[in-house]
Protein backbone atom coordinates (compact mmCIF):
# COMPACT_ATOMS: atom_id res chain seq x y z
CA UNK A 1 0.00 0.00 0.00
CA UNK A 2 1.00 3.71 -0.80
CA UNK A 3 0.66 4.58 2.63
CA UNK A 4 3.73 2.34 3.81
CA UNK A 5 6.24 4.39 1.57
CA UNK A 6 9.16 5.65 3.45
CA UNK A 7 10.42 8.96 3.28
CA UNK A 8 13.99 9.40 2.01
CA UNK A 9 16.30 12.01 2.36
CA UNK A 10 15.88 15.21 0.49
CA UNK A 11 19.36 15.14 -0.77
CA UNK A 12 21.24 13.20 -2.51
CA UNK A 13 23.49 10.98 -0.55
CA UNK A 14 27.41 10.63 -1.05
CA UNK A 15 28.16 8.33 -4.05
CA UNK A 16 24.93 7.91 -5.12
CA UNK A 17 26.06 9.57 -8.42
CA UNK A 18 28.63 6.78 -8.72
CA UNK A 19 25.58 4.75 -8.04
CA UNK A 20 24.08 5.58 -10.85
CA UNK A 21 26.79 5.33 -13.18
CA UNK A 22 27.38 2.10 -11.85
CA UNK A 23 23.62 0.69 -12.64
CA UNK A 24 24.00 2.36 -15.97
CA UNK A 25 27.72 1.65 -16.99
CA UNK A 26 26.72 0.52 -20.36
CA UNK A 27 25.30 3.46 -21.39
CA UNK A 28 28.10 5.48 -20.15
CA UNK A 29 30.46 3.97 -22.07
CA UNK A 30 28.62 3.25 -25.33
CA UNK A 31 28.46 6.91 -27.81
CA UNK A 32 25.30 7.71 -29.24
CA UNK A 33 24.94 6.07 -32.41
CA UNK A 34 28.21 4.72 -32.71
CA UNK A 35 29.63 8.52 -33.52
CA UNK A 36 31.47 11.20 -31.25
CA UNK A 37 29.16 12.73 -28.86
CA UNK A 38 28.74 16.13 -29.57
CA UNK A 39 27.28 17.88 -26.41
CA UNK A 40 26.54 16.70 -22.58
CA UNK A 41 23.50 15.07 -21.07
CA UNK A 42 24.04 15.26 -17.27
CA UNK A 43 22.81 12.58 -15.43
CA UNK A 44 22.01 12.92 -11.11
CA UNK A 45 19.62 11.07 -8.71
CA UNK A 46 17.15 13.01 -6.71
CA UNK A 47 15.89 11.62 -3.80
CA UNK A 48 12.29 12.05 -2.98
CA UNK A 49 9.52 10.73 -0.29
CA UNK A 50 8.41 8.14 -3.12
CA UNK A 51 11.66 6.76 -3.86
CA UNK A 52 15.17 7.77 -5.89
CA UNK A 53 14.54 9.10 -9.04
CA UNK A 54 16.91 10.12 -12.22
CA UNK A 55 17.25 13.57 -13.88
CA UNK A 56 18.47 13.99 -17.20
CA UNK A 57 19.79 17.89 -17.76
CA UNK A 58 21.18 18.65 -21.36
CA UNK A 59 22.25 22.45 -21.88
CA UNK A 60 18.61 23.59 -23.30
CA UNK A 61 16.39 22.18 -20.63
CA UNK A 62 15.45 19.22 -17.94
CA UNK A 63 14.68 16.68 -20.34
CA UNK A 64 14.43 13.80 -18.47
CA UNK A 65 12.72 13.28 -14.54
CA UNK A 66 11.65 9.62 -13.68
CA UNK A 67 11.50 7.15 -10.67
CA UNK A 68 14.24 4.81 -10.53
CA UNK A 69 11.50 2.04 -11.15
CA UNK A 70 9.83 3.43 -14.47
CA UNK A 71 9.33 0.46 -16.90
CA UNK A 72 11.84 0.58 -19.91
CA UNK A 73 14.33 3.44 -18.10
CA UNK A 74 17.18 2.34 -19.32
CA UNK A 75 15.62 2.16 -23.57
CA UNK A 76 14.49 6.04 -22.22
CA UNK A 77 17.68 7.36 -21.70
CA UNK A 78 19.26 5.26 -24.68
CA UNK A 79 16.76 7.31 -27.24
CA UNK A 80 17.59 10.67 -25.09
CA UNK A 81 20.84 9.92 -25.62
CA UNK A 82 21.17 9.14 -29.26
CA UNK A 83 17.90 12.01 -30.26
CA UNK A 84 20.76 14.56 -28.69
CA UNK A 85 24.23 13.08 -29.46
CA UNK A 86 24.92 13.33 -26.26
CA UNK A 87 27.26 11.11 -23.70
CA UNK A 88 26.14 10.80 -20.31
CA UNK A 89 27.58 12.69 -17.74
CA UNK A 90 27.13 11.16 -13.65
CA UNK A 91 27.26 15.02 -12.49
CA UNK A 92 24.99 17.71 -11.63
CA UNK A 93 24.68 21.53 -13.10
CA UNK A 94 22.75 24.56 -12.94
CA UNK A 95 19.56 23.10 -13.84
CA UNK A 96 19.68 20.25 -12.28
CA UNK A 97 20.06 22.34 -8.80
CA UNK A 98 17.17 24.55 -9.55
CA UNK A 99 15.13 20.91 -10.51
CA UNK A 100 16.15 19.45 -7.25
CA UNK A 101 14.96 22.30 -5.43
CA UNK A 102 11.53 22.67 -7.06
CA UNK A 103 10.91 18.75 -7.18
CA UNK A 104 11.69 19.63 -2.94
CA UNK A 105 9.29 21.97 -2.92
CA UNK A 106 6.77 19.96 -4.60
CA UNK A 107 6.97 17.58 -2.26
CA UNK A 108 6.61 19.91 0.59
CA UNK A 109 3.39 21.02 -0.66
CA UNK A 110 5.10 24.77 -1.62
CA UNK A 111 4.95 24.60 -5.34
CA UNK A 112 2.96 24.02 -7.92
CA UNK A 113 3.41 25.14 -10.98
CA UNK A 114 7.35 24.76 -12.24
CA UNK A 115 9.56 27.45 -13.96
CA UNK A 116 12.70 25.04 -14.42
CA UNK A 117 13.34 25.14 -18.32
CA UNK A 118 12.10 21.97 -20.39
CA UNK A 119 13.55 20.17 -23.31
CA UNK A 120 10.89 17.57 -24.89
CA UNK A 121 12.53 16.08 -28.39
CA UNK A 122 9.77 14.60 -29.90
CA UNK A 123 7.13 14.77 -32.82
CA UNK A 124 4.90 17.39 -33.27
CA UNK A 125 2.22 15.68 -32.12
CA UNK A 126 3.82 14.43 -28.83
CA UNK A 127 4.81 17.76 -28.01
CA UNK A 128 1.38 19.29 -28.34
CA UNK A 129 -0.04 16.11 -26.27
CA UNK A 130 2.56 17.21 -23.30
CA UNK A 131 2.04 20.55 -24.10
CA UNK A 132 -1.83 19.43 -23.01
CA UNK A 133 -0.73 17.76 -19.95
CA UNK A 134 0.64 20.56 -18.39
CA UNK A 135 -2.69 22.83 -18.87
CA UNK A 136 -4.16 20.46 -16.65
CA UNK A 137 -4.76 22.79 -13.33
CA UNK A 138 -2.74 20.97 -10.31
CA UNK A 139 -4.83 19.57 -7.82
CA UNK A 140 -7.35 18.03 -10.63
CA UNK A 141 -7.79 15.39 -12.90
CA UNK A 142 -9.35 14.91 -16.15
CA UNK A 143 -10.07 11.37 -17.99
CA UNK A 144 -8.15 10.24 -21.53
CA UNK A 145 -11.53 11.10 -23.19
CA UNK A 146 -11.48 15.03 -21.63
CA UNK A 147 -8.03 15.16 -22.58
CA UNK A 148 -8.78 14.23 -26.16
CA UNK A 149 -11.89 16.35 -26.57
CA UNK A 150 -9.71 19.46 -25.21
CA UNK A 151 -6.97 18.84 -28.20
CA UNK A 152 -10.02 19.03 -30.36
CA UNK A 153 -9.32 15.30 -31.83
CA UNK A 154 -12.21 13.14 -29.77
CA UNK A 155 -11.07 9.88 -32.12
CA UNK A 156 -7.59 9.95 -31.57
CA UNK A 157 -7.86 8.45 -27.41
CA UNK A 158 -5.72 6.06 -28.16
CA UNK A 159 -2.77 7.82 -29.76
CA UNK A 160 -2.94 10.38 -26.81
CA UNK A 161 -2.84 8.14 -24.58
CA UNK A 162 0.54 6.78 -25.75
CA UNK A 163 2.11 9.61 -26.35
CA UNK A 164 1.08 10.37 -22.86
CA UNK A 165 3.16 7.62 -21.79
CA UNK A 166 6.28 8.51 -23.52
CA UNK A 167 6.13 11.85 -21.66
CA UNK A 168 9.82 11.62 -19.79
CA UNK A 169 9.22 14.31 -17.44
CA UNK A 170 7.13 12.80 -14.63
CA UNK A 171 5.58 15.48 -12.19
CA UNK A 172 7.18 18.39 -14.76
CA UNK A 173 4.83 17.28 -16.85
CA UNK A 174 2.05 15.94 -14.98
CA UNK A 175 0.37 12.89 -16.95
CA UNK A 176 -0.47 11.51 -13.93
CA UNK A 177 -3.56 13.53 -13.35
CA UNK A 178 -4.81 11.46 -16.90
CA UNK A 179 -7.61 8.71 -15.10
CA UNK A 180 -10.11 6.46 -16.54
CA UNK A 181 -13.35 7.61 -17.41
CA UNK A 182 -14.33 6.31 -13.91
CA UNK A 183 -11.54 7.81 -12.34
CA UNK A 184 -9.63 4.39 -11.80
CA UNK A 185 -5.68 4.98 -11.96
CA UNK A 186 -4.39 3.63 -14.76
CA UNK A 187 -1.43 3.91 -17.20
CA UNK A 188 1.71 5.01 -15.32
CA UNK A 189 4.75 3.31 -16.00
CA UNK A 190 6.26 4.23 -12.56
CA UNK A 191 3.35 2.03 -10.56
CA UNK A 192 -0.36 3.01 -9.66
CA UNK A 193 0.73 3.19 -6.00
CA UNK A 194 3.17 6.17 -7.31
CA UNK A 195 0.27 7.81 -9.24
CA UNK A 196 -2.34 7.61 -6.00
CA UNK A 197 -0.34 9.16 -3.91
CA UNK A 198 0.51 12.60 -6.44
CA UNK A 199 -2.98 13.18 -7.00
CA UNK A 200 -3.65 12.84 -3.19
CA UNK A 201 -1.01 14.96 -1.95
CA UNK A 202 -1.88 17.26 -4.77
CA UNK A 203 -5.38 17.24 -3.53
CA UNK A 204 -4.38 17.89 0.25
CA UNK A 205 -2.43 20.69 -0.86
CA UNK A 206 -5.08 22.61 -2.78
CA UNK A 207 -6.97 25.54 -1.10
CA UNK A 208 -10.30 24.24 -2.37
CA UNK A 209 -10.40 20.54 -2.87
CA UNK A 210 -13.61 19.26 -4.75
CA UNK A 211 -14.65 15.94 -3.30
CA UNK A 212 -12.78 12.64 -3.84
CA UNK A 213 -10.41 11.61 -6.82
CA UNK A 214 -11.56 8.13 -6.58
Amino acid sequence: MINNITATPSRPLVGEEDLLASRYRWLFESPPCGQKASAALHLTPLPTPLGLMVAGVPVEGVCLLEFMNRIHLEKEIQELQHMLAAALVPAPTVLSGQLEEEVQEYFAGTRKIFSVPLHTPGTLFSQSVWQHLQRIPYGTTCSYQEQAARMGNSRAIRAIAAANGRNRLAILIPCHRVVGSNGAMTGYAAGVDKKKWLLQHERSHSPTPGGQLF
